[in-house]
């Protein structure tokens, strides 16, 4: 990445790269699907994006980190809530994602379906 005062718009978008499980590298390493973001009219840095079913591992962790328990020990109506989230979120159009949603929260498959069938006729 460049030195030429464009620190403080890299610091401005680590935050959302982190969020989004990217990498941030120097604009010459970029790929053909990564993103090279520009500042003033040069190219600050490139962000590599993950691939959505790293997103979602991603996503999972970040749900355990700010509640600060693992999302199995959630009770009922914050799994819930948590099924919520993601479906807002589309973690359930990824391939496996009910399976991956429902081993983190420590119920089945069926659970994360009712969770989102009771949604629906709420």
């Amino acid at each position: 990445m460049t030195d030429n005062g464009d620190e403080p718009f890299i610091a401005a978008v680590k935050p959302l790269v982190d969020a989004m499980g990217g990498v941030m590298l120097p604009p010459d390493e970029a790929g053909p699907d990564d993103v090279v973001l520009s500042w003033a009219g040069t190219e600050v840095v490139a962000v590599r994006l993950p691939q959505l079913a790293d997103s979602l591992d991603h996503i999972l962790a970040a749900m355990e980190r700010k509640r600060g328990r693992p999302l199995a020990e959630l009770d009922r109506k914050a799994k819930q809530e948590v099924v919520r989230t993601l479906e807002a979120r589309g973690a359930f159009s990824v391939r496996h994602g009910v399976e991956t949603v429902a081993g983190a929260l420590g119920v089945s498959r069926f659970t994360v379906y009712n969770y989102l069938n009771r949604d629906k006729e709420a």
